[in-house]
């Protein structure tokens, strides 16, 4: 079995190409491409049998020139230190390109969370947040869900940091429940986006919308969110799939019904209304829109060549290696790369973190609009800027967000 491409490796390429188009300084481009702080800890927990397990985690915070940081907590097997910074560095630009005023930062322990028992689990998160407790903070680091984690496990960290300081502090966290000053629009919030991006990608003739037909890799919380509203909006989902496999029909899939299968815990690989196929067939099949939604580094250069989608969305956080966008690019494929397709989640934990602060609460429609203006302004601004300097969408989203926060480095000034 192939290795799987390094994540920061992809990261730091992307970076060096836009910092050669905005010809930084090398004094400035050692400054981004590096993460100003990684935190690894060592932990105990005891589990139900009795024994006690080590744990490995991490929270890293690559650039807070623009604001407190914000990332994710990962929960998977694969967690280590290169994949925590890759994924902070690309929270960093999506920030910027959003105009959100954060910085970029992510977290994760390399762990199963399918074999935790859910006390066990809860041990895990309390303890793991107890060892970050000296970095996060709402005016600090503001950790959200991502992979093997929810709104149940944002809700143990809120807590257990409310415990230590001896009052509630509810923007610590944001992906929360609503009970806790969560937000409505919150779980939608990154598949909304998907939609909002589509859209006015048909708009500016890169893709068909209404008809068009999808396939999204990844049938998660992002990905069936993303799924069940293109579907609902006039696309044809023909093709999803999962870590266990897929379906596909070219005809289009019953989405909703599939979705409660996978809610009832049945295997989507099982699900009935189309043919089986796996996740390698499911990026390659003959499709207007691809949406990986996945794992990181899913097109490399070895796939890249049979792709038939006229258009990526990348829903997923680096699901293209370098590699792949160079093979997609001469090949006239659209690539909408993940820090303007997925920005949807970060632009409403921004709009939560915002109402924890005031304690004064939106409506949904409210946030839905907000979320909207914010994506489509984004869009349009990558887009000129492609245009401008005859790049690509990766590009001048890079640079754009690579360029705002240069710019605040520079007005800042280093300190001392």
């Amino acid at each position: 079995m192939s290795q799987m491409p390094n994540p920061w490796v992809s990261a730091l390429t992307q970076f060096d190409a836009a910092a050669e188009l905005l010809h930084l300084d090398d004094a400035l481009r050692q400054i981004l491409r590096s993460c100003s702080r990684e935190l690894t800890v060592h932990f105990p927990v005891r589990l139900s049998n009795g024994s006690t397990t080590v744990f490995c985690g991490y929270r890293v915070q690559h650039n807070v020139v623009l604001g407190p940081a914000k990332g994710g907590i990962r929960y998977h097997p694969s967690v280590d230190l290169d994949e925590m910074r890759a994924m902070a560095m690309w929270m960093t630009w999506k920030c910027a390109v959003a105009k959100i005023p954060y910085g970029g930062a992510k977290g994760g322990v390399a762990v199963d969370p399918a074999k935790l028992s859910p006390q066990e689990l809860e041990n895990l998160t309390r303890r793991y947040a107890t060892e970050i407790a000296l970095l996060i903070g709402p005016q600090q680091d503001i950790p959200a869900p991502d992979m093997g984690t929810d709104a149940h496990v944002m809700a143990w960290i809120m807590d257990t940091y409310s415990m230590h300081r001896g009052y509630s502090v509810t923007g610590v966290v944001t992906g929360k429940p609503l009970s806790i000053g969560g937000t409505l629009g919150r779980q939608e919030a990154t598949g909304r986006g998907i939609v909002y991006i589509a859209q006015e990608a048909a708009r500016n003739g890169l893709t068909k919308f209404e008809g068009a037909k999808v396939a999204v890799q990844g049938f998660g919380k992002v990905g069936s969110v993303a799924a069940r509203l293109l579907a609902a909006e006039g696309c044809r989902v023909v093709g999803v799939s999962d870590i266990s496999g897929g379906v596909y029909n070219e005809r289009g899939l019953d989405v909703e019904a599939l979705y409660r299968c996978v809610q009832q815990g049945a295997r989507l690989a099982e699900a009935p209304g189309g043919d089986r196929i796996n996740n390698e067939e499911l990026l390659v099949l003959p499709v207007d829109i691809l949406v990986p939604a996945a794992m990181e580094s899913q097109v490399t250069g070895a796939n890249a060549p049979q792709m038939r989608a006229k258009m990526v969305l990348e829903a997923a956080n680096g699901p293209l290696t370098p590699e792949a966008d160079a093979v997609l690019a001469e090949r006239g494929i659209v690539v909408i790369p993940d820090i303007l397709a997925n920005a949807g989640g970060l632009v409403v934990s921004y709009f939560e973190w915002v109402q924890d602060i005031q304690s004064f609460f939106w409506e949904e429609e409210e946030i839905n609009e907000r979320l909207r203006r914010v994506m489509v302004r984004a869009f349009a601004e990558v887009k000129s800027l492609a245009d401008e300097r005859h790049a690509t969408l990766r590009e001048a989203a890079t640079m754009r967000g690579v360029q705002r926060v240069a710019e605040a480095t520079l007005v800042r000034g280093i300190y001392p």
